[in-house]
């Protein structure tokens, strides 16, 4: 009677042990690849689902998206320039079973093909469009990566360029040449307030030169602002023009009055 009762106890825990075997639970951003005797079944999931012990095997795969950062890249652009290069990528799974099936680890090999991608866009491109353009240079790693991953079921979303390391030499001759195009811009915008005042001024006299009158008030207004400052002698010509009538009438001979 005890044999047959342990017996029944080994029996009960080796259902238990297979029960447990045979019950799988898959979170919402997973899902479980399902082989049979080696053979693919499919991706189940999310949730709780049943599976043979012993027969079938689960391997869990994450959908979640993944940010990778790409280690610093020395690249040699395409006006020889030695520059370093940190990236990060971001991709998910969109295919389970392609991703277990089709590639042995599909984080590593999209790291590897991220790297190698990176050295070989960054090496067809100068270093001015480098820093100038580099929306256009992420968007294109971002298409060259996700060609080379989507037979494996994954999904690159984007690819940021994060930093470019230059070396100091280019440092100093970008700060130089910044330095130059400020100073350009200085004397251009000199000279052309020169030229404006000029071309005033000289239309200015174009006006006075046809108009006498328009002169003399100008001198009177300079007299004014001058007389504002007390604390010089000014000696101001005046112009003949203003008191040429009283100069005459001081030279004309008197009249003579009649006998009385």
């Amino acid at each position: 009677m005890e044999g047959f009762v342990g017996l029944v106890a080994i029996i009960v825990v080796i259902l238990i042990m297979l029960l447990g075997a045979a019950i799988k639970i898959v979170q919402e951003y997973e899902r479980g690849v399902i082989f049979r005797l080696g053979r693919l079944v499919g991706a189940k999931g999310p949730g709780l689902f049943l599976i043979i012990p012993m027969v079938d095997r689960m391997v869990k795969v994450d959908l979640r998206v993944v940010p990778m950062e790409v280690p610093p890249q020395e690249v040699i652009t395409k006006d020889n320039v030695t520059i370093k290069v940190t990236a990060v990528l971001y991709f998910r799974v969109v295919d389970p079973e392609n991703a277990i099936v089709k590639v042995s680890d599909f984080v590593r090999a999209t790291f590897q093909i991220a790297q190698t991608t990176l050295r070989s866009v960054l090496g067809q491109s100068d270093m001015d469009e480098l820093l100038a353009h580099r929306e256009a240079i992420n968007q294109r790693l971002q298409q060259i990566i996700d060609v080379q991953t989507e037979p494996w079921g994954v999904k690159v979303s984007a690819v940021e360029v994060k930093d470019v390391e230059l070396p100091q030499s280019m440092q100093r001759a970008m700060a130089r040449q910044a330095e130059a195009e400020r100073e350009k811009r200085a004397k251009i915008i000199h000279a052309d307030g020169e030229f404006q005042a000029s071309q005033t001024l000289a239309d200015a006299a174009k006006i006075i030169g046809t108009q006498p009158q328009a002169l003399q008030l100008r001198y009177l207004q300079a007299l004014t602002e001058i007389a504002a400052e007390k604390n010089s002698t000014i000696v101001f010509p005046i112009p003949i023009d203003l008191i040429s009538s009283f100069i005459n009438r001081l030279m004309e001979p008197k009249k003579e009055e009649p006998a009385g």
